[in-house]
């Protein structure tokens, strides 16, 4: 199966429409390469029926065999922790990869089996990265939002097929025809706010012009609804950041907060998340973190600081390994939302294709099972991966910074993740494989 390669380095499985723009706060559509059966693209795990509920919306998608609680016992989770495997697959990210640092975690029934952290933290001072470090993590935001909307659901409070009209009158043309379901699985139709010039601009004139601006929800908004919808509401799957830019809205017209403290209030204060953070328009991060950089003509630059404001609910938030470890955990294993909206949230678009998206989740499939979660990059150096096995059993954490475009940054996160959940030997086995 051939892959359709990106700016970035990330790669669209066939059939897969991305619409990720420069500034990318959007889940990167990836593939993982199988031994012996090619390319499987980042896929989101699928649920069975629902019973009568606060949900209120009928089940999207298809059971496939294996994807149930019934295969908690099988493949990733059994396998143990290969510490110098990880070692050598992280200092891939860095050496290889191009990245000027990398962080990384390995959970195992919410202990740390195995964190390491690679790189230069700094170029001013040549100090190394720590493992604990904070970091941007881009569209792993978006796996936070929708939990918060999913948990007003089960509350009664809206349903996944409201319409965006009944919840936010006027806020965006055909709104009527757009639900919360459509917004959380990208399959509204509307234009991604980010592939406007005026957002995704190249890194010399966002250093220029973009790099401290500051922008509100309603700015962004007017952006997108500047643009004629991709296609009608349900009918196919187009990655937008402006679908999690009405979610946020939703939440504070719902709870009357704003979705940061939603945020705040239902999740990073109930399981202690005390690195991570969704900031409005702070532009540095607090605490230790590993400084990013962008490789320009003239030299690398640091752009560890930015306004922050234009990713908002699409991508905003700050954390560090332990913490996102720990919330895709409580997540998976059922303490966040309750089973029939948990299963919800595990509910593929049927017309995502190769994205094979939930309600802000998807699976990816690697060489031992399927492992579900999400990851982004702010397009400016910062990237972020979240993945655990279906139970939450093992979670896996990274952060790298970019910086040298090698052209093997994914395929070295790949490995990474691959040797996080499989051992050495089928991430072997996976970087030997066919890619085209």
């Amino acid at each position: 199966m051939s892959v359709a390669q990106h700016r970035d380095g990330t790669r669209t499985a066939p059939g897969v429409r991305a619409r990720a723009g420069r500034r990318g706060t959007a889940v990167r559509v990836v593939a993982l390469a199988l031994a012996g059966a090619g390319l499987v693209g980042v896929t989101a795990p699928t649920a069975g029926a629902l019973g009568a509920g606060p949900a209120r919306a009928a089940t999207v998608g298809e059971r496939q065999p294996g994807n149930g609680p019934e295969a908690a016992d099988r493949g990733p989770y059994r396998g143990g922790v290969d510490a110098r495997a990880l070692n050598e697959a992280l200092q891939g990210v860095v050496g290889t990869g191009g990245a000027s640092s990398s962080l990384a975690r390995v959970t195992e029934h919410g202990r740390t089996a195995w964190k390491g952290a690679e790189g230069v933290g700094d170029f001013s001072t040549g100090a190394e990265p720590s493992a604990d470090g904070r970091f941007r993590i881009a569209s792993v935001t978006k796996t936070f939002v929708a939990t918060v909307v999913l948990q007003l659901v089960g509350e009664g409070r809206l349903g996944l097929d409201d319409s965006v009209e009944s919840l936010l009158p006027g806020a965006v043309p055909g709104g009527a025809a757009i639900t919360v379901r459509h917004l959380l699985n990208h399959t509204s139709g509307l234009f991604d706010y980010t592939e406007d010039p005026a957002i995704g601009l190249d890194h010399a004139t966002w250093l220029r012009e973009g790099r401290w601006r500051s922008w509100t929800p309603q700015q962004l908004l007017a952006v997108a609804n500047s643009h004629p919808p991709y296609f009608a509401p349900g009918t196919d799957w187009a990655y937008a950041n402006t679908n999690y830019l009405l979610a946020g809205m939703i939440v504070e017209r719902v709870t009357g907060r704003d979705w940061r403290r939603e945020v705040e209030r239902r999740i990073i204060d109930r399981l202690g998340l005390n690195g991570t953070s969704m900031p409005v328009h702070a532009t540095g991060i607090r605490g230790p973190h590993a400084h990013t950089y962008l490789d320009l003509p003239g030299g690398p630059v640091d752009v560890t600081e930015m306004e922050p404001s234009e990713m908002d609910a699409a991508g905003v938030g700050i954390s560090t390994t332990a913490d996102l470890a720990a919330f895709l955990r409580a997540l998976l294993g059922g303490r966040l939302l309750p089973a029939p909206l948990l299963a919800e949230m595990l509910t593929v678009a049927p017309v995502s294709g190769g994205a094979q998206y939930g309600l802000g989740i998807s699976r990816l499939t690697t060489p031992c099972g399927d492992v579900w979660g999400n990851n982004g990059s702010t397009g400016r150096g910062h990237n972020s991966a979240l993945y655990g096995t279906p139970d939450g059993r093992r979670v896996v954490a990274v952060s790298t910074n970019g910086h040298r475009d090698t052209g093997q940054g994914w395929p070295t996160s790949q490995k990474l993740l691959a040797t996080a959940f499989c051992g050495r030997q089928s991430a072997d086995a996976a970087d030997a494989a066919p890619t085209g």
